[in-house]
Parts: structure tokens; C-alpha cells; sequence
């Protein structure tokens, strides 16, 4: 079963919103849940409703169960100081290099050391254990990059190549990469029933794929409901404007008492109404293309419903209700099968 679990989508999706649904599911039954962000936009502290989370690891949430969710939101530069310290015992002497900008230099031209920090900080805490020989957390699940550039972000093994083939920071690299090229990590997308999302997931995998990394869930976040029938869709579809007229005249004059008047006044409205339909109509066709494009991917998928007042707290367990009982949850990564 997956103890890392890497969540990436196109902006706009709501991977964040998805990874901290996720880490609350994972939590559930008194299980120990690290969700970590590593792109600085502390959105995981507004989605929890705390502050701004600091470079350490802060309970932030109680799951059903028992269970608890930390947090960590990832500094490279903190990052790369803790790393100087364990691997050359640079404690003030590191701290000095930050001063000099030495440290915000290193983390900006080297983007693959960059990546290295962060994904190196979270398979950290996936291998970090306690004194009784018992993993400290039981899933680590990281709002990663976005589609775009995930592939690379994770598969900083590549990148690091060229900085250095042996020594410590290659040593690193190989440890980073053999946690998530491992059984033990999976690599989720967060996609919506729209044509460019859609296209960036399936872009998104062949490139996992390509890359050798777990491809695990396809994640189809924000579905509207279908609120008309087979025949409704049709009629709307084909501009029976009579029909859908004659329904909701006779609609209306069930529940009036005025009769005919409000039958008559149901004119009005069928054509912005049918207007809506159509526009409703189009949107199913579109959506059926979309879901057809994610099941021809073989993987296994979660639908998460359109929150209509947005998501809350609330909202993420309710989320994370519906997670609980999918394979995203349940399941292994693509690499492990």
C-alpha cells in the first residue's frame, strides 16, 4: 500500500483541496497523516482555516477515528540549511552563508538541487521512524507542482546528474528516488470534466509513465449534477421548444389555482429556459468525451462533487468521506501491480 502520495493537477483543479481531503482520508482510524506543500503559497493553512504554517511539522486537524494531520509547508532554503548540518555539520557557519545570500544563490541557480530538498524532505519523513522501530507517520501526502512540471519535479534524479555524481548530495538524490520510484509512492492527478484539463492529465501520465515513476489515481474533482432527465436532454438537444412548453405549462397549472393564466405566462419563460437547457446539453456531451478520454487510461478514478458554497472545513470532510471509500485510498500505485 502507498505511504507517499503525491498529488499534482492543472491550476485551477483544486489539487490543494484534494491533497488535504486526502491526508484527512488517510488519517481516518487513528492513523498519523503528514501533508506537505512545497510551492510556498501556504494553502493549506487557509483551506484549514490557521495561520501561516512555519518550516515545521504542526498537527493541524483531527480525522474521524483519532486519527491526526500534520502539516509542513517546505523552505529549500531552510531545507538546504538543515541539509548542511547533517551531512557537514555546518550549524552557525550555515546560518552565516544565509546571511551572505550564499544559500538563496545555491537554491536559485541549481533548480534540480532545489527539487532535491524538497522532494528529499518529504521522503524524510516517509522512511523517519521512533525509537520502537514504528514508522512516525503513517502516509506523507504532498500538494505538489502542477501537471506541467511534476514529471520533473519528481524525477530530480535527471536534473542532479549534472551537479554531482558522487558525494553526499548524489548519495541524496539516488535516496530520494528510490522512495519514489518505489511501490510505496503514487502519483495522483486532479483533473475537472473540461477539454484542457483533461488533456493535461493524459499528457501528464504518459509522462509518468515515460519517466518510470507510479502513476496511482485519476482524481475528477468539482462534478455538477445532471439536473434533466434522458428525455429532457433530448427534447433540449433537438429544440422542441413545444414540448418542453406543453411540460411546463401543464407543470404550472398543477400547482396553481389561477389556471390558464399561469399556464399562459409559462411562454415567457420557455425560451431563456430552453436557452439553459441547451447550454446544459452541451456541457453532458462535453463531459461524457472527457470521462470517456479518463476511463481509456486504465486507472482507477474518485469523482469528488461540486461544493456549491465552496469548500470549508466542513466541505474537506465531507470530501474526505467520499475518498475513504475509494481505491485512491484503498488501492496501490500503478508501479506496484
Amino acid at each position: 500500500m502507498s505511504r507517499l502520495h503525491v498529488v499534482s493537477g492543472k491550476g485551477g483543479t483544486g489539487k490543494t483541496t484534494v491533497a488535504a481531503a486526502l491526508a484527512l482520508a488517510l488519517a481516518a482510524g487513528g492513523k498519523r497523516t503528514l501533508l506537505v506543500e512545497v510551492e510556498g503559497r501556504q494553502g493549506i493553512a487557509q483551506l484549514f482555516e490557521t495561520e501561516a504554517l512555519p518550516y515545521e511539522e504542526r498537527k493541524i486537524a483531527v480525522a474521524p477515528g483519532g486519527g491526526e494531520v500534520h502539516a509542513l509547508a517546505i523552505d529549500a532554503e531552510r531545507a538546504l540549511l538543515d541539509y548542511l548540518h547533517m551531512f557537514y555539520k555546518l550549524g552557525s557557519a550555515g546560518r552565516a552563508l544565509k546571511k551572505l545570500g550564499a544559500i538563496d544563490f545555491a537554491t536559485t541557480i541549481a533548480p534540480g538541487l532545489r527539487d532535491v530538498l524538497l522532494t528529499g524532505k518529504a521522503c524524510e519523513a516517509v522512511r523517519r521512524k521512533d525509537r520502537a522501530g514504528r514508522f512516525v507517520y503513517d502516509h506523507v501526502v504532498m500538494d505538489a507542482p502542477p501537471t506541467g512540471r511534476v514529471t520533473r519535479f519528481l524525477n530530480v534524479n535527471d536534473e542532479v546528474a549534472g551537479l554531482a555524481r558522487i558525494g553526499p548530495i548524489h548519495n541524496q538524490a539516488q535516496a530520494v528516488m528510490r522512495v519514489i520510484k518505489s511501490p510505496e509512492t503514487a502519483v495522483h492527478l486532479v483533473t475537472l470534466l473540461e477539454e484542457m484539463p483533461v488533456q493535461e492529465t493524459v499528457d501528464g501520465i504518459a509522462e509518468l509513465r515515460a519517466a518510470g515513476l507510479p502513476v496511482g489515481s485519476v482524481v475528477v474533482n468539482m462534478v455538477r449534477p445532471e439536473v434533466l432527465d434522458g428525455a429532457a436532454v433530448e427534447d433540449a438537444a433537438n429544440g422542441r421548444r413545444a414540448a418542453v412548453a406543453e411540460a411546463l405549462a401543464h407543470a404550472l397549472a398543477r400547482t396553481s389555482s389561477g389556471g390558464r393564466s399561469r399556464a399562459d405566462a409559462a411562454g415567457a419563460l420557455v425560451t431563456p429556459l430552453l436557452d439553459e437547457a441547451r447550454e446544459h446539453t452541451a456541457r453532458l456531451a462535453l463531459e461524457r468525451g472527457s470521462r470517456a478520454r479518463i476511463a481509456e487510461l486504465g486507472l482507477p478514478t474518485c469523482q469528488l462533487d461540486l461544493l456549491g458554497d465552496g469548500v470549508d472545513l466542513a466541505g474537506l470532510y465531507r470530501m474526505a468521506r467520499v475518498l475513504r471509500t475509494r481505491e485512491i485510498v484503498t488501492g496501490t500505485s500503478e508501479g506496484a501491480r
